[in-house]
């Protein structure tokens, strides 16, 4: 028989195990799990009844729904994603997340599972891995904040971060080789991408009226979005740090006056960098000819990022400050500024180390007593 206590009852089942039930904001709920004995039921009923005065109360019944039910829902309803942002969502939910954990209630989502599957990513896929990892501890926050789940179970430190390895970066020399090997319409993608530090969006979203050769201007307006259907979507740069102006190394402007005549069309809005019959320039044919270039030059390891890299290194060598990298890259923070200049102390301390192999072994460089040594 049941019987009403303070907070909640405690009903005997026929198997002789006790179960309780409560009510909380006008719903009556079913304990989850059954009891031996009625001093263990009476102690979970005093639980349930702290947490809800504590605030930290959570239906024990809403965290059942699958993980793959929840993000999928989750990723529905944020609005204000870019395009490129969704589909990376997506890839990473229907590759890296869903197929190993996406049947688990995220109620009974544990550490330990968590930790598992990302060792797994990431001894293959480290940097993959971690933003798989960033992506699932955001959706299980979002649990948390929906009273789903008490607390999230993404706990690994450090599994968010990623840990790239140095890439090379191309001298002026080779920048200019692979200029020269590129095919014509394309060569300037390489000296842009260098020398103004821009994007590959960036650069496949100049237009005719972005480009001020009387005053050797590029404004960044609009980027070029390609997925992986095949489909573009121009749009604004993804920050407001993105859209700028940006001035044109003076020795660049011929040859960029040079392709304008040759391979644009007259219209404002007409692209800079278009294929061969006039549409945009595929992101896989451009990738085509920079493998073709790279191999030609004998550095087939430089990716096509990397000569905005490699610009940036050269704009913090000039002694430039980290707001004017910033407002020169297009960055909203700091940080990456930063890594630049961090780039430039580090070349300043080799150089240092070289002067000092300059002194001969054991030379030590002597000074004056001061007056005062001498006069003691």
């Amino acid at each position: 028989m049941s019987r009403r206590r303070q907070f909640g009852s405690i009903r005997r089942l026929g198997s002789g195990r006790y179960q309780v039930s409560y009510w909380h904001e006008g719903c009556r709920h079913v304990g989850t799990t059954t009891f031996a004995s009625k001093g263990d039921a009476g102690a979970y009923l005093a639980t349930i009844s702290a947490d809800l005065h504590r605030g930290t109360w959570t239906n024990p019944t809403a965290g059942r729904v699958a993980l793959s039910e929840y993000a999928d829902s989750w990723l529905g309803s944020r609005v204000g994603l870019r395009p490129r942002t969704v589909e990376l969502y997506r890839r990473l939910l229907d590759k890296q997340i869903l197929p190993a954990l996406g049947s688990t209630r995220i109620a009974e989502l544990s550490p330990s599972a968590i930790r598992s599957w990302h060792a797994a990513l990431a001894a293959s896929h480290p940097s993959t891995a971690a933003k798989a990892y960033r992506l699932l501890a955001t959706i299980m926050n979002t649990a948390v904040a929906d009273d789903l789940v008490i607390r999230s179970p993404c706990r690994v430190k450090g599994a968010g971060v990623e840990r790239p390895a140095e890439r090379p970066i191309p001298s002026i020399a080779e920048v200019d080789a692979l200029a020269a090997t590129m095919p014509e319409r394309m060569a300037m993608i390489v000296v842009l991408a260098a020398w103004c530090q821009l994007r590959r969006g960036e650069v496949l979203g100049l237009r005719r009226r972005d480009v001020d050769l009387l005053h050797g201007v590029l404004s960044i307006e609009q980027t070029a979005q390609h997925f992986t259907d095949g489909s573009i979507v121009f749009g604004p740069p993804k920050t407001a740090a993105g859209k700028r102006r940006l001035v044109v190394p003076p020795h660049l402007t011929p040859a960029l006056a040079t392709h304008l005549d040759r391979y644009v069309d007259q219209g404002v809005d007409a692209l800079v960098f278009t294929g061969a019959k006039g549409g945009p320039l595929r992101p896989h044919v451009l990738q085509s000819a920079w493998e073709a270039a790279r191999r030609r030059i004998g550095r087939p390891e430089i990716h096509l990022h990397d000569l905005r890299h490699a610009g940036a290194t050269w704009a913090a060598s000039t002694g430039s400050s980290t707001a004017e990298l910033m407002a020169r890259l297009g960055h909203a923070s700091p940080r990456a500024a930063l890594i630049y200049q961090h780039a430039t102390d580090d070349r300043d301390r080799a150089l240092a180390g070289a002067l000092s192999k300059l002194a001969s072994p054991g030379e030590v460089v002597q000074f004056p007593a001061s007056r005062d040594t001498a006069a003691r």
